[in-house]
C-alpha cells in the first residue's frame, strides 16, 4: 500500500470513528424529541397558594446538579412580556435530591395573569422545560422562544454563592 493510500485509509477510519455521534443528551422529560444540553433545568410542576397580589409558588425542578460547579441556581416567575415577577434563589446544589421542590413568594400577580415559570442553571442558563399558565387556569408545558427574556439572567437579584 502506498503512503497516500495509507493516509487516506487512516483518515477515513478517523472520520468514521469521530462521526457526528456526539449529540447533546436529551431529557427523558421531553420524550427525546428535541435534544438539549444536559446543563439545563426543567420545571416539572407548579402549585400556587395565597391571594391575589401575594401568591406563593411551590415549584418542582429537575436539574443536572453535580455540585456547585453545575446546579440549578434559581427558578422564577416571568410575565409574558418578559418582566421578572419573582425569583427564588437556590443556595446550594441538589445532587442527591432530584427532582426537588422549593417554595417562594410573594408574587404580585392577579389570579388570571398568565406567567411563565422557568428555571436557570449556573452553567447552562435558561432553556429547559417551562410551565405557562395562571392561578385560575393552571399551568401547562411551554417552550418559549430561545431568547425569551434572556436579559433577566443578569438582572438582580442574583445568587451570591453556593454552599455545597
Amino acid at each position: 500500500m502506498t503512503r497516500l493510500a495509507t493516509l487516506l485509509t487512516l483518515t477515513l477510519v478517523l472520520l468514521a470513528a469521530c462521526g457526528d455521534d456526539e449529540r447533546p443528551v436529551s431529557s427523558p422529560l421531553d420524550g427525546g424529541e428535541s435534544p438539549r444540553p444536559v446543563a439545563e433545568a426543567d420545571v416539572l410542576g407548579v402549585e400556587v397558594s395565597g391571594d391575589t397580589g401575594a401568591y406563593s409558588f411551590s415549584v418542582t425542578v429537575a436539574s443536572p446538579d453535580t455540585g456547585c460547579e453545575q446546579y440549578a441556581d434559581w427558578w422564577e416567575v416571568v410575565t409574558l412580556e418578559g418582566e421578572l415577577v419573582y425569583r427564588r434563589m437556590s443556595l446550594h446544589s441538589h445532587v442527591t435530591e432530584q427532582p426537588f421542590t422549593r417554595s417562594g413568594g410573594p408574587a404580585t400577580i392577579g389570579a388570571d395573569d398568565e406567567v411563565v415559570v422557568r428555571a436557570h442553571t449556573n452553567t447552562g442558563g435558561y432553556g429547559g422545560q417551562t410551565l405557562r399558565g395562571s392561578v385560575v387556569e393552571g399551568f401547562e408545558v411551554h417552550r418559549p422562544e430561545a431568547r425569551f427574556a434572556a436579559a433577566l439572567a443578569s438582572s438582580e437579584p442574583l445568587p451570591e454563592g453556593c454552599d455545597f
